[in-house]
Order: C-alpha cells, then sequence, then structure tokens
C-alpha cells in the first residue's frame, strides 16, 4: 500500500505561515490538490447546548469555519432531533425535500468543501434490511438515492463541493445491538451487502445522468469493528460485507484502534489497511479510498496528557497513510454524565467531554491543537 499523503507538520507544529493554504504534498514529491483545511473536519450533531441565538445546524457550521475548516460531518436523518435550538424544523417527506430545507440550504450555501452526510432512506426503520431485503426495496433504496445525488449535483453544480452520503457506525447496525461478542447473521450480511450496493447504484444513476461538473456526490459505508476481525478474523463489516460491494468509500470509526490501544499507533496504521485490502478500489479514490469518520477523546474521562499524544498520533498517521478525510468527534458534546441532567447544559462537568468547544464557551485543547496546525490563531472564547 503506498502512501500518497505525507504531513509536512512536525509535532503538530505549523512551520512558517498560512499552512492551510498549501497543498498536502505526495510521496512523488507533487501536490495532491487538497489543502489541510479541506481534508480535515469536524461533525456537528446532537450537542448537549448552544452559544448563539442561531439555528443549531448553522451555528456549528459557523464555528468549523471560523476554525478554518471547511469540512463537516453532519446528520442528514432526523434533524429535528439532532438540530433542535433557535430551529423549527419543516415536515419533510423525502430527502430531496430535507436538502431543500432552508437550514440545509444555507449550509449548503457556506464556503464549505465537503460535507458528510449521515442519511437513511425515508420510511423504513434504518436497519430493515438485516433479516434479508426484496426486490422491490432494494429499488426503492435506488431510487431515493438517486433523486438526491441529482438534486445535489444539479443545484451545486459549478460550485466544486463534495457531498458524501454515509451510514453511522455500521459494525453496530449490522448487528442490531452494541455486544461486540455477537456475530453478525448471514442473513443480516446478506442484506446490507444488497442494501449498499442499492445506495451506491443510485448515486451512480445520477452521476450518469447528470454528470459531475463542478460538483462531486459519492457513496460511503461506514465500519467500527476492525481490530477484532484483524488479529483475531472475527466476521464483521470489513471482511464479510466490503469485498462484496463497489463503494465510492468507507468511513472508519476509529475508536477500536486508536482510544482502545492508546500507546500503540501502529494498530491504527494497520487497521486502515485493513480496511483497504479488504475495500474494492474506486475510480477516484483508487486504493486510498479508507477516511476517518470519528475519532477523538472526552475530555472529561481522560488525562490531559493521553489527549494531547493521542490525538495528534492519529491526525499525523491518517495524513501520512493517506486518507482523503479525517473528520473530529465532534463540536459539542454529545454525551450527558447523567441522563436526568436539564437540556441544554451550561456546566463543563455535565457532559463527558467530546468537544473542541464547552458548554461555556472556551475552546478545549484540540481546538488549539487544529488552530495550530491551520495557522489561524490560538485560544478564543465563543460566548
Amino acid at each position: 500500500m503506498q502512501n500518497w499523503l505525507i504531513t509536512i507538520l512536525l509535532s503538530g507544529i505549523c512551520i512558517g505561515g498560512g499552512l492551510h493554504k498549501r497543498p498536502v504534498i505526495s510521496t512523488a514529491g507533487q501536490s495532491t490538490g487538497k489543502e489541510l483545511r479541506d481534508i480535515i473536519g469536524v461533525t456537528h450533531v446532537d450537542g448537549k447546548y448552544c452559544l448563539t441565538n442561531e439555528d443549531f445546524l448553522n451555528e456549528g457550521a459557523d464555528q468549523i469555519l471560523s476554525l478554518g475548516l471547511r469540512v463537516i460531518k453532519v446528520w442528514f436523518h432526523n434533524p429535528q432531533q439532532k438540530y433542535p435550538f433557535n430551529s423549527k424544523w419543516p415536515k419533510m417527506n423525502s430527502l430531496v425535500e430535507m436538502a431543500k430545507s432552508p437550514y440545509f440550504r444555507e449550509l449548503f450555501d457556506k464556503p464549505m468543501t465537503t460535507y458528510i452526510l449521515m442519511c437513511f432512506s425515508m420510511g423504513p426503520d434504518a436497519a430493515y434490511w438485516r433479516k434479508g431485503i426484496t426486490e422491490e426495496q432494494k429499488m426503492d433504496e435506488q431510487r431515493q438515492f438517486y433523486e438526491l445525488a441529482k438534486y445535489l449535483l444539479t443545484t451545486y453544480k459549478g460550485t466544486h463541493k463534495t457531498f458524501i452520503l454515509q451510514h453511522w457506525e455500521g459494525d453496530w447496525l449490522i448487528r442490531g445491538n452494541y455486544d461486540r461478542n455477537v456475530d453478525p447473521t448471514p442473513e443480516a450480511i446478506n442484506g446490507m451487502i444488497d442494501w449498499l450496493n442499492a445506495r451506491q447504484a443510485g448515486v451512480n444513476q445520477a452521476r450518469k445522468k447528470v454528470g459531475t461538473d463542478g460538483v462531486r456526490v459519492y457513496h460511503a459505508a461506514e465500519v467500527n469493528r476492525v481490530v477484532d476481525s484483524m488479529k483475531n478474523g472475527k466476521p464483521s463489516m470489513v471482511n464479510t460485507v466490503l469485498p462484496q460491494t463497489e463503494l465510492d468509500l468507507v468511513s472508519y470509526s476509529a475508536w477500536d484502534s486508536t482510544i482502545a490501544y492508546p500507546e500503540d499507533p501502529q494498530v491504527f496504521r494497520e487497521a486502515l489497511d485493513f480496511i483497504a485490502k479488504n475495500m474494492p478500489d474506486s475510480p477516484d479514490f483508487g486504493n486510498h479510498n479508507v477516511y476517518v469518520g470519528e475519532f477523538g477523546m472526552p475530555e472529561n474521562k481522560f488525562p490531559a496528557e493521553q489527549i494531547q499524544k493521542i490525538i495528534p498520533n492519529v491526525v499525523t498517521t491518517a495524513l501520512d497513510w493517506g486518507c482523503p478525510y479525517i473528520i473530529y468527534w465532534q463540536l459539542y458534546c454529545n454525551e450527558l454524565q447523567d441522563s436526568k441532567e436539564l437540556i441544554p447544559v451550561h456546566d463543563n462537568n455535565a457532559v463527558r467531554g467530546f468537544w473542541l468547544i464547552r458548554p461555556d464557551g472556551s475552546g478545549a485543547w484540540v481546538w488549539d491543537y487544529l488552530s495550530g496546525l491551520l495557522n489561524s490563531g490560538g485560544k478564543k472564547k465563543y460566548k
């Protein structure tokens, strides 16, 4: 596996000015054409606090832009629940209607370069395919993703934006629970293969119909139980589902190789290699069609020294490996310490600490770290 990106960052220190405007350099010494701010991104979903009177979806996007990043991951599913503050969501009966809603239109008009959208088709339960999927269901899945991809390709033609449509952590989705000791059933494996291929077929159909004139729409799966398969041969998405698909990309929610192995960053690199080995190449991304869809550490649960070691290790390893995107989890913390806490919270100790910005408006260490990488300034408060 050749590395096509190498970072020109050493220990998270910016050498010289304007690094976020410089293209990342390939191992062949040539520019990849992508700036660091178009590779590193942040998830904004279900935060338990807000800091302005702006609608919550776009408040978060503006915070990410103020940091200097132009990649965002959001939930394009049940936005009424995930982005409730200062928002009055309209009734939406299709994925296209959701994309046309005022809040998403405002988001898509911002100077972001990449939008990673966690989405499911309208109507059925998200994992209806776990007990098998009919031909009629496959056609409906394809239709909905065709219509959404066609809308995005048409509406944002010439903007040079990229939209990636993906689901959330598939190894939990395929099991129907969070028990790592439970293997996915053969029925669920086959259902997921057909489901993912139907979604991809819809995106492919739209690209063929509309073309890709100054805009890109891709489809991705997301895996999250990789190390057990890599080390012990356990069946999971990566070794039972991905080889039977023809997807554009795969997202890796990388908790099982980053937090689980804090003293051995090589496990994370090996996991990326293992995913790529099982993932068929794609035309636009070749054999580096694996991106980091989630990584992070809760500040209220881990010592600062460990966070300040592991986060830079993940970023530099992913850059060196050649991940096209590296998405931090997340902007505002989405996990309460106590389920009885009233929302929105105001106390930093009321949440676990998955954040760039705390409930009191202060920037976390990771904000400063990313700011240093981008050379866009120091500590910042948001009140």
